[in-house]
């Protein structure tokens, strides 16, 4: 009789303590931690989305830039910090990816972390200079396929999204293409440009003012369905690489012991803010299409987006680092 009294006793006093995290939440700013630069994508989506944030919470909401080591330095940062919901990871592809590209890392992707809401997700595209010869994807692939090894694939660097989605479309279309990286994606541009690769596979927004100039042509994107700001341009699904289907995305991830209700507290607010005008404007100025997502959405998505990108990697024997 003690033991279940003992037991309850701890029972009601858990309850109580994750019911007052949740009415004093928030008590200080709050922290997101950018596992990249100022300046891209992933960096721009998580300063709109921290501004709205800003204004529901009434707490400041900041970017800590952390970039560098695969995401590594900020995950590391992020586990081990309070689990109190005043800092929050991040999470991108890179995250997914990394689970699988290091030998080891100082916390584990599925268990160390609690996802909240995605935020938005952003599209990946397969490019030719503008001058190219191929005209659709299906003309690249035809070549491809008559010609082994002798198309040249750019991409930034190995073992990223783009470098990933790469091999996945070597696999996916059954080619045997020269994948060639790059160290960012202005070497991607200057290669497509100066004809030292025949095609590039790269995120969508940072090439799109090449695209709306007529230096590059967008052959297809890789979603699942067209984008908004290209709607002329077909998917890789309706171009006949069925199986080939990746994009980006952005979401944001407390530690893992993070109490419940505050947890459910940053999905609601995290929500009003993406699905907000003001924020889907400024996103889709991005090529970000906003979307968020419950806490158990955005697990999965992160579980399954591990094990896709942990596929490629063991498909294209890249080495552990």
């Amino acid at each position: 009789m003690t033991f279940q009294r003992l037991a309850c006793g701890l029972l009601v006093s858990l309850m109580l303590a994750s019911l007052a995290a949740a009415q004093t939440f928030p008590s200080k700013p709050v922290r997101i931690v950018v596992p990249f630069g100022a300046g891209g994508v992933a960096d721009l989506t998580a300063r709109t989305v921290a501004q709205k944030l800003s204004e529901s919470l009434g707490q400041p909401v900041v970017v800590d830039n952390k970039p560098g080591a695969g995401g590594v330095v900020a995950g590391d940062a992020v586990a081990k910090a309070e689990p109190d919901g005043h800092t929050l990871l991040l999470m991108s592809n890179g995250t997914a990816v990394s689970a699988g590209l290091f030998k080891s890392l100082p916390f584990d992707t599925a268990r160390d972390f609690a996802p909240v809401s995605t935020l938005g997700f952003f599209d990946i595209a397969i490019l030719t200079p503008a001058d190219s010869k191929f005209k659709t994807l299906a003309e690249l692939l035809a070549f491809a396929k008559a010609n082994p090894g002798k198309l040249n694939l750019g991409s930034i660097n190995i073992g990223s999204t783009q470098n990933l989605a790469a091999e996945l479309f070597k696999t996916s279309s059954g080619t045997d293409v020269q994948i060639v990286p790059f160290n960012g994606t202005p070497a991607v541009i200057t290669a497509l440009r100066g004809g030292q690769i025949d095609a590039a596979v790269e995120i969508l927004g940072p090439v799109l003012p090449q695209v709306k100039a007529n230096a590059l042509r967008v052959l297809a994107v890789t979603g699942d369905k067209r984008t908004a700001v290209l709607p002329d341009v077909p998917t890789a699904k309706e171009s006949g690489l069925t199986t080939f289907v990746a994009s980006s995305w952005n979401a944001l991830a407390a530690p893992a012991k993070t109490p419940k209700d505050v947890i459910a507290r940053l999905n609601k607010e995290i929500a009003a803010a993406v699905n907000s005008p003001d924020v889907r404007k400024k996103l889709q100025d991005l090529n970000v299409e906003a979307r968020s997502s419950s806490p158990a959405q955005a697990a999965e998505l992160l579980a399954s987006e591990t094990k896709r990108w942990g596929d490629v990697i063991v498909r294209a024997k890249i080495p552990t680092q």
